[in-house]
């Protein structure tokens, strides 16, 4: 097993005078279909996911990215409760029930990534694991709470998806990790056009199963 993963993190191809990985490559190729399959509120999303967690724990614990390493292994042990919830919360209409959250649980969201984030780059200061602790926290936290909140079903997981984007583009590139970059911007127009298309079906979900009173 260490020498397939050795082999897939020292050969790859070249781009641009960049040379990729097949780790990362093929990592971030299943973490791109996995937000396409997730517009679709598919359940082939969380075996994906898993696909792309393994490969891409390589990929940045090599880089000394400590909290993004540690964080495929969260985003593993939710998949796997995603994977769970999915097929329990399944609509006949439209897939996998889905809804806005409640205001409570949008201040739970916001709080958890504050409070977790602060802590957890606290951490990784003290246990220098990473080069940029902070941004390294935001997305190590964000990525726990969006894909929790995704598998509750709640639409504005692809909110807290673009907040995570935002700090990993820049944090991707700092480290050298040019193709992830890129793969997070495509991740952003995916997430805006995923937000827009989860709103419209929890929309008509709400709709379709609020009662009807007559006057």
């Amino acid at each position: 097993m260490q020498a397939v993963a050795e082999w897939l993190l020292g050969n790859g191809i070249t781009v641009l005078g960049q040379k990729i990985s097949w780790a990362e490559l093929v990592g971030q190729l299943c973490a791109l279909t996995v937000v396409f399959l997730a517009q679709r509120r598919w359940v082939a999303t969380w075996p994906v996911q898993v696909s792309a967690t393994v490969l891409l724990f390589a990929v940045y614990a090599s880089a000394h990215l400590g909290g993004l390493a540690v964080r495929q292994v969260v985003i593993l042990l939710i998949s796997v409760y995603g994977w769970w919830a999915w097929n329990r919360r399944s609509d006949p209409v439209y897939g996998v029930a889905i809804r806005k959250a409640t205001g409570v649980e949008r201040l739970v969201l916001v709080g958890v990534l504050a409070l977790g984030t602060s802590a957890f780059a606290l951490l990784l200061s003290a246990l220098d694991a990473s080069w940029a602790p902070w941004p390294d926290a935001w997305i190590f936290i964000g990525t726990g709470v969006a894909f929790w909140a995704q598998g509750r079903g709640l639409v504005e997981f692809w909110l807290v998806w673009l907040a995570v984007d935002a700090v990993g583009v820049p944090l991707q590139i700092a480290s050298g990790l040019y193709f992830s970059a890129a793969i997070y911007l495509v991740f952003a127009a995916l997430v805006i056009h995923g937000w827009w298309s989860w709103t419209r079906t929890a929309r008509a979900q709400s709709e379709r199963t609020t009662p009807v009173t007559s006057g």
